[in-house]
């Protein structure tokens, strides 16, 4: 039996790294993974343990998938109540935001991190094009910076197509597994490209697809660069979504409630109108960002938040 990790899925087949060799592996049988309702049981990133062919030594049988630490999801495109695996054992997402030119709204970070707390996926916020804004614009990146900070996450600015503050990037991604997350045309792929100039024509391929809106592309991959960095590559990590939160769970992945809660009169206040609510106080006295209790609001009241 050899112990590898799956670097890329084509839905049928895995490309898994075991030592320094590749092996073409398939999947014995239906191997499930319990107490996960997906449609892939394996997914790039993921340890497996597999048996070689004796007909085709390059060739193996994944007979198990050992435990994760953790994992990101998207929905499934054709089964609503399954998800799809993106990929595992990810040491950290660097989300990569714009003002503009797209602009990257508030929602849309709170709600990606919303998504990474629930699946213990530390998030590192990434301010790319600060090269491209005026003095105000500058401030209003300072603002959001520091708002992010004060919660606890860490926060780089970077300005990708003229290199700047990409070593900073590099050091925090040695000798870990990272994934690059965004909206198109936040600089995604240029971000890759700067780290390993090498990566550009898979890159630029993928950011197309992205651009393209192809939600069915489902195929991902590792990629090994210098300083033992290893980048997963993730189509539809658009998708990466609020999926089965309870209301009541949903404030456990906003820290910031998380850590008042226990001061709320009620032990299952949902922090709306609710008297003597710890959550409120905090936003009445600007403890709470404003902008982030609206998020916490709007995922509330959706009903894809919950089932």
């Amino acid at each position: 039996m050899h112990e590898g990790i799956v670097y890329r899925s084509t839905g049928s087949w895995y490309a898994v790294k075991s030592a320094a060799t590749f092996y073409n592996c398939r999947i014995k049988g239906r191997l499930r993974i319990k107490g996960i309702k997906s449609t892939n049981p394996i997914a790039v990133g993921d340890r497996v343990l597999f048996e070689i062919d004796p007909s085709a030594p390059m060739q193996g049988i994944i007979t198990e998938v050992l435990d994760r630490t953790n994992y990101i999801v998207r929905r499934s495109v054709n089964l609503s109540k399954q998800i799809h695996i993106l990929a595992a054992n990810i040491d950290q997402v660097f989300l990569v935001v714009t003002l503009n030119n797209p602009t990257t709204h508030s929602q849309f970070i709170d709600r990606f991190l919303v998504s990474a707390e629930a699946y213990r996926v530390p998030v590192i916020l990434v301010f790319n094009k600060v090269d491209t804004y005026d003095n105000q614009e500058r401030k209003a990146v300072a603002q959001r910076r520091q708002l992010y900070e004060n919660i606890g996450y860490s926060c780089l600015e970077i300005a990708a197509m003229q290199n700047e503050g990409i070593e900073a990037v590099r050091d925090l991604m040695k000798g870990k597994v990272s994934i690059i997350a965004g909206h198109s045309g936040v600089g995604k792929s240029t971000l890759a490209n700067a780290l390993d100039p090498t990566l550009e024509l898979e890159t630029a391929a993928l950011s197309e697809q992205h651009q393209q809106g192809q939600h069915t592309t489902t195929f991902a991959a590792m990629h090994e660069l210098e300083n033992d960095i290893r980048l997963i590559d993730t189509p539809g990590i658009r998708g990466f979504g609020v999926v089965d939160m309870s209301p009541q769970e949903l404030g456990d992945y906003f820290p910031e409630i998380f850590k008042l809660k226990s001061q709320c009169k009620y032990h299952n206040c949902l922090h709306l109108k609710e008297p003597q609510c710890a959550v409120r106080e905090a936003l009445d006295n600007e403890q709470i960002a404003a902008s982030r209790y609206q998020s916490y609001q709007q995922l509330l009241e959706e009903d894809t938040t919950y089932r």
